[in-house]
């Protein structure tokens, strides 16, 4: 599910499955922020396809340089219907649709990972070309 919630960005599950999930999503984001081999691999071991390992790497760890932790919010969204199991909304922070504003980082993070680095000095090469 981890895989999807980086895809999507935003899931609608059961309140339980929500709960044992922020955990997970927490854990990732905090590995593509140390930007390591080391990481690496081990995301590839939580996150099932390349390109959600790719975002997960450039654009969340970018997204989330200067947060210390929090990446995830479950909502509660009622029942439903036919079992009356509690449904939550899982979603990442700091992000374009959220149901609401996130509170700011507390402190700034000086240095990125060597990843989120390559990344920015290759696209920061792109945009010289063009």
């Amino acid at each position: 599910m981890v895989t999807q919630l980086l895809e999507h960005e935003r899931l609608c599950t059961t309140l339980p499955k929500a709960q044992a999930l922020q955990r997970y999503a927490d854990r990732v984001i905090t590995l593509g922020k140390r930007g390591t081999p080391q990481a690496y691999n081990q995301a590839h071991g939580i996150v099932r396809t390349d390109r959600e390992l790719h975002k997960l790497f450039a654009t969340m760890a970018l997204r989330y340089k200067d947060r210390e932790g929090g990446y995830t919010r479950v909502i509660k969204a009622g029942f439903r219907q036919p079992d009356a199991v509690p449904i939550a909304y899982i979603e990442f922070v700091d992000r374009v649709g959220e149901f609401r504003p996130a509170s700011p980082p507390k402190n700034a993070s000086p240095l990125l990972p060597w990843t989120v680095q390559a990344y920015l000095q290759q696209q920061q090469k792109e945009q010289q070309l063009q």
